[in-house]
């Protein structure tokens, strides 16, 4: 087979032993990679927003989350990737519960070698047709609205959720996930500014601008969006040419949004952008914890006070709940002020999480920029505070960088 029918294979199975057994036996197949593998269900639902396998070898029973509970996730989200379930006990009764959660095939553990690899070779030439059929459905619908050149990001191609988030409000996240989303903005990596706090949100002062859609137009239709849905929906903006989609604009309108839904519109704009900014403010509503469970990576920001730390140092101990491995989590302080005793090293050292990087105090340069709806990235660039940015960016490309090397080996 050429490379371009090479069947890309994701393994999810919570033994060691298993998962090493099967890609020894696929390292044979020249049509056959093993692009990753995930030890937990929802470890197994982030690897395939990552790697956007063809097929998916799914354990079904996994501590976190059963791979039919996983299963039906991938499908929702994913359905041109097909799962083939593995299980040591072949009840007929576990097989209907896979096929009804989306599963392509159900193998009893241990499988034969020939029938393992029988389902695979199945499973991805649909998994191929299915893709092939989405990237029609693209171009055609590109081509028919004239848009050539408006949506960069290949079809094929998966952007990465960014989430910006403090369990203690008035810490700044708002701020930072505009400056930061600005800064990784450009021609080759195209981001689009995500308003999470769907109550009281604020991008749009931020940068502003003014603009009569919102978030609560894609809800009704997270089924059935398409880039046109979205470029009418999305607010452009006029200084850098990045992509906006704002909250509602009167907090009773926030009901008409869910978490499904929420994650649902990430998962179709990381098919559009490089970079998909979520300001997700400090509370845990349904939205937000929608957002972290998409998150590629997730900015933690604090400041020095001690209850401000301490929430921090919650959210660290709820992160292996919620499923976030602590390396997808780069730890910011915000409004450093040197003359206060607390350092950052002895709130790393304390957390047991470095801090990442350091914003400083620069009320001056920050206060008009929030009045002026310009982010001071765009004019103060040798200022302390937005060198601190530029920093964030870079550590945030370093950081999803290496979790993508991580995941390859």
């Amino acid at each position: 087979m050429t490379d371009e029918a090479t069947i890309r294979v994701v393994i999810v199975d919570d033994v060691r032993e298993t998962r090493e057994n099967i890609r020894k036996l696929l390292q044979f197949e020249k049509d056959i990679e093993v692009v990753g593998v995930a030890t937990t269900g929802r470890e197994g639902i982030q690897m395939a927003r990552e790697t956007s396998p063809d097929v998916i070898l799914m354990d079904i029973n996994m501590p976190d989350m059963d791979g039919i509970a996983a299963t039906e996730s991938i499908h929702k989200e994913l359905p041109h990737i097909q799962i083939v379930i593995l299980s040591v006990q072949g009840d007929p009764n576990y097989m209907r519960r896979a096929m009804l959660a989306g599963a392509r095939d159900f193998l009893t553990k241990p499988p034969m070698v020939d029938e393992l690899i029988a389902a695979i070779r199945r499973a991805g030439k649909m998994a191929q047709a299915e893709r092939r059929k989405v990237e029609e459905r693209y171009v055609t619908e590109r081509t028919g609205a004239a848009m050539a050149g408006e949506f960069p990001q290949s079809p094929g191609a998966y952007g990465k959720v960014i989430v910006v988030y403090s369990p203690k409000g008035g810490v700044g996240t708002t701020t930072l996930a505009t400056n930061l989303a600005v800064t990784l903005h450009n021609a080759e990596t195209p981001v689009v500014l995500v308003d999470g706090k769907i109550q009281f949100g604020d991008l749009m002062i931020m940068l502003n601008e003014r603009g009569k859609n919102n978030i609560t137009d894609l809800a009704p239709r997270v089924d059935e969006l398409d880039p046109e849905v979205i470029e009418d929906v999305l607010i452009t903006h006029s200084a850098t040419g990045m992509k906006l989609l704002a909250a509602p604009p009167r907090p009773e309108y926030s009901e008409n949004i869910n978490g499904d839904q929420f994650g649902k519109i990430l998962a179709y704009l990381r098919r559009l952008y490089s970079y998909i900014v979520v300001d997700a403010g400090s509370h845990l509503t349904d939205v937000a914890l929608s957002a972290l469970d998409a998150s590629s990576l997730v900015v933690l920001v604090a400041m020095q006070d001690i209850p401000s730390i301490n929430d921090a140092r919650l959210f660290l101990e709820l992160a292996g709940v919620l499923g976030l491995d602590t390396e997808r989590i780069l730890f910011v302080l915000n409004r450093f002020d040197k003359r206060i005793a607390i350092t950052a090293e002895s709130i790393g050292n304390n957390l047991k999480h470095p801090v990442s990087v350091v914003v400083p105090q620069e009320e001056r340069v920050v206060l008009p920029s929030v009045n002026r709806g310009v982010p001071f990235i765009l004019q103060e660039r040798k200022r302390p505070v937005a060198r601190a940015v530029l920093e964030l960016a870079e550590k945030v490309r370093q950081r999803l960088t290496e979790l993508e090397t991580v995941q390859e080996v």
